[in-house]
């Protein structure tokens, strides 16, 4: 891989309200008072890193839970002037209440400080139009959506880019690890093998975090790979008769629990 790519730090939020209970209903929650300590912790660590002293952008998903992870977490590296980017592509996969976003100028209200013009205006609808809107939430709009982020990021000049963002996502669709609340990994890029198309962008972790599951230590060692239940059947995988008609299926298909 190029030497210009940047290095990444990928952040999970703390605990917000919705993981409390697990209480999906929760529309956009906030962290919970443990999460707020979590964050605390979190800080210390980065502080203590020497790579974070050399993050030139802070990419934040515009979501409640991880807007105040990144103004808790790194307030020494925002008070230094290095710049927020709040970018949709990295929001949850699932379309739960707690999973989807609150209006801009709700959140311009909230959080008067951060810079909300450049979130894509669609956010946070993720249904329509039907079956066109980049963060639906199935399979293909999702693994599509971590491509994107990653080919934003991959060209940018900052040596190191600290990003904060969810676990689902995180998962599926940009480095295929479980992620703790307020943990985070290290990644450098690496290309896919040549195919048809555009190559695809994978990452390759440090072993300083992938040894010690997440430079907090709190979170599983090891790949986790797209599973069945993490999204809804599309409608080429959903079984059907010789009318088409849709055939019962026995097993329930569980999906991805919001995280």
């Amino acid at each position: 891989m190029s030497p210009m790519s940047p290095t990444l730090i990928l952040i999970r939020h703390a605990q917000a309200l919705h993981n409390v209970d697990k209480d999906y209903d929760i529309p956009d929650p906030l962290l919970s008072e443990l999460g707020i300590n979590q964050c605390q912790e979190l800080k210390e660590n980065l502080e203590r890193l020497p790579l974070a002293k050399e993050v030139g952008l802070i990419v934040v998903s515009p979501m409640r839970r991880t807007i105040q992870t990144a103004m808790l977490s790194l307030p020494w590296l925002i008070e230094r002037g290095v710049p927020v980017l709040l970018d949709a592509g990295w929001q949850e996969n699932s379309d739960k209440p707690c999973d989807t976003g609150s209006p801009l100028p709700d959140l311009s209200t909230a959080f008067p400080t951060l810079d909300f013009r450049p979130v894509d205006p669609l956010y946070p609808n993720k249904t329509d139009p039907a079956g066109a809107n980049p963060y639906r939430f199935d399979k293909r709009a999702v693994l599509a959506r971590g491509q994107a982020c990653l080919r934003a990021l991959h060209s940018r000049p900052e040596k190191v880019i600290a990003v904060v963002s969810h676990s689902g996502f995180l998962r599926c669709a940009v480095s295929g690890t479980r992620y703790a609340n307020a943990d985070y990994r290290v990644f450098e890029f690496e290309e896919g093998p040549e195919g048809a198309g555009e190559r695809r962008l994978w990452l390759r972790e440090w072993k300083e975090t992938e040894e010690t599951g997440g430079g907090m230590g709190r979170s599983e060692r090891g790949r986790a790979d797209v599973e069945e239940k993490d999204f809804p059947r599309e409608e080429d995988e959903i079984p059907k008769g010789e009318e088409g008609e849709v055939l019962r299926v026995e097993e329930e298909v569980v999906q991805e629990a919001p995280v």
